[in-house]
């Protein structure tokens, strides 16, 4: 059977010149960290969903099922009249029916996973939890958290500081930030706390800088690929501001999810709410979200959700259409754990593996900020990767106390 879904039609080939790329990573082996998620973390947000909402008994009743099918249960098709049937069997739904969670791609079991969790919870029927983010209430205690409240008040002191500074400052906000990821979280519970490492395994930083100089006079397009709502999603908007405002960028797209999406991952509605985050903070905070307020308005801040956000298949499958758009950006930088799988393929790749060959599909220039929360990882190099091995096993993989800023011009 094949380790991927059939990629949609239309999809271009990797160059000549891509790695023959390993196996794809399964949630089959027993101890793994791929299992522990389908075994552990997604019952455990099936329970906290479920506490988190006065449901009525018919729902109650689809997030049993949900649970038992996860745990002993195989991969079952959508309802006949789902709007979105067509798209999902496009995207490997026919293959994959009938076989264990545990025995089909992961991303492709995860992706399913949260698409099942909205069927059971009533999101796209016709009742009154249509439209009802499952997953609001985690996301409004992140941005109303005193952590939140402390973050933004730091924007004070960094105003007077050099450009140069504040760019460093606010492109590691943003990728750590990603720490705040609350599906993470759930199977970590001391995961925000745990002292982040001082340094990062790969810093290509500068490099990201030099695709986006200050100050130019015809400044292109920035395509950010957000990852988490809440205390994450603030500081990326904090960069797009940046951005807009050194002339790095002459605008930002800023790509999020249709729907609900891995616990936290960020929505149009959660643009919103952050933004008014923002604006509703005292001092420097709100003259930040005035700002990107009006960049929506004059549009050169733009907010896109296309389905293929929340789709479950690496990035080498992008259809044309975002294809087109990323190959026209200066750069598309892409957040999170998530995305990286996406970006690289949820393989396992030896970590040595240089970070260009993985992505040397991608139609433009490309840039990863991430937080270390699951085993893929390229771009090391030898000495770093045994290092790493030698102080902590495979925990530096999965423990989100390492990060990265990986570039490909």
């Amino acid at each position: 059977m094949p380790d991927t879904p059939t990629p949609p039609a239309g999809t271009p080939t990797p160059p000549s010149g891509t790695p023959v790329p390993p196996p794809v990573i399964l949630g089959d082996e027993p101890g793994s960290f791929p299992h522990a998620v389908l075994a552990e973390r997604h019952p455990a947000i099936i329970r906290q969903v479920r506490d988190a909402f006065p449901y009525d008994p018919a729902v109650h009743r689809a997030l049993d099922a949900l649970l038992e099918s996860c745990l002993k249960g195989v991969v079952e098709p959508l309802p006949a009249d789902a709007h979105d049937a067509g798209r999902w069997r496009e995207w490997g739904l026919d293959a994959y029916a009938g076989r264990s969670w545990f025995e089909v791609p992961w991303l492709w079991s995860e992706s399913y996973f949260y698409r099942r969790l909205l069927d059971a919870v009533g999101y796209f029927g016709s009742g009154v939890w249509r439209g009802i983010d499952p997953f609001q209430p985690f996301k409004r205690a992140e941005l109303d958290a005193p952590e939140t409240a402390e973050e933004l008040a730091a924007l004070d002191a960094l105003r007077p500081r050099p450009a140069a500074e504040r760019a460093r400052a606010l492109l590691h906000g943003s990728l750590w930030g990603n720490r705040a990821d609350l599906g993470f979280r759930l199977s970590d519970a001391d995961a925000e706390t745990r002292d982040a490492a001082p340094g990062l395994v790969a810093d290509d930083g500068e490099a990201l800088w030099a695709l986006l100089p200050a100050g130019r006079r015809t400044p292109g397009t920035v395509c950010l690929i957000a990852d988490n709502a809440g205390r994450e999603l603030v500081p990326d908007l904090l960069l797009a501001a940046h951005l807009l405002e050194q002339g790095r960028a002459g605008r930002v797209v800023l790509h999020v999810k249709p729907y609900p999406y891995y616990v936290s991952d960020a929505t149009p509605a959660d643009v919103v709410d952050a933004l008014r985050t923002l604006t509703t903070a005292p001092g420097e905070a709100a003259a930040y979200g005035r700002r990107l307020w009006a960049a929506t308005a004059d549009g050169t801040l733009a907010v896109r959700a296309h389905p293929f956000a929340a789709a479950p298949l690496p990035y080498a499958d992008l259809p044309p259409d975002l294809r087109a758009e990323f190959a026209a950006a200066d750069l598309t930088i892409v957040k999170g754990d998530l995305n990286y799988r996406r970006l690289v393929g949820d393989r396992r790749w030896p970590p040595t593996t240089p970070f260009a060959d993985t992505v040397g599909y991608f139609p433009g220039p490309v840039a990863a900020l991430r937080t270390l929360k699951s085993e893929v990882i390229t771009g090391l190099t030898g000495a770093t990767e045994s290092a790493l091995d030698a102080a902590e096993g495979g925990n530096w993989r999965t423990a989100g106390t390492h990060a990265l800023i990986q570039v490909r011009g």
